[in-house]
């Protein structure tokens, strides 16, 4: 594993073009019990069980029944989860201060309101500037 991307192993489930829908048997990146680990398979492990499949980049061509080991930079569901929860909790909290002093409870929830829609265009703004970046995205590094 390099030190910048975690790493997962998978099974080819199917291939649809460029990508690639891969089965995980865990979830995770299997870094839980290491130094600066999240503990994000204990929390998938408690909620759903069996394995899992995913969309993934398959530039190197991985065919159906082939073992291969998922990438993903470190860092980018962090930077993803903060995206989608941190920014419509800032932007609605942020809309009903503002709208609190202009009218009351019904000005907090306009704004509040207003936050929330502001960021559902702002997620969809940047989540367009970072379709291409292959990077960020799951991608297979490996067959085997």
């Amino acid at each position: 594993m390099s030190a910048d991307k975690s790493t997962v192993r998978g099974v080819v489930r199917a291939v649809e073009g460029l990508e690639a829908v891969v089965e995980i048997e865990h979830g995770g990146c299997g870094r839980c019990h290491e130094e600066g680990g999240c503990g994000g398979q204990q929390l998938t492990q408690m909620f759903c069980s069996g394995p899992k499949t995913y969309s993934v980049d398959n530039r190197l061509g991985a065919l159906l029944g082939e073992q291969v080991t998922i990438a993903i930079a470190d860092g980018s569901v962090r930077r993803t989860a903060n995206l989608a929860y941190g920014v419509p909790l800032t932007a609605a909290i942020a809309g009903a201060a503002l709208g609190t002093p202009l009218g009351g409870d019904a000005g907090a929830i306009l704004g509040a309101g207003a936050g929330l829609v502001l960021s559902f265009f702002f997620i969809r703004f940047r989540a367009q500037g970072e379709a291409g970046n292959y990077a960020e995205r799951p991608h297979i590094i490996s067959r085997s």
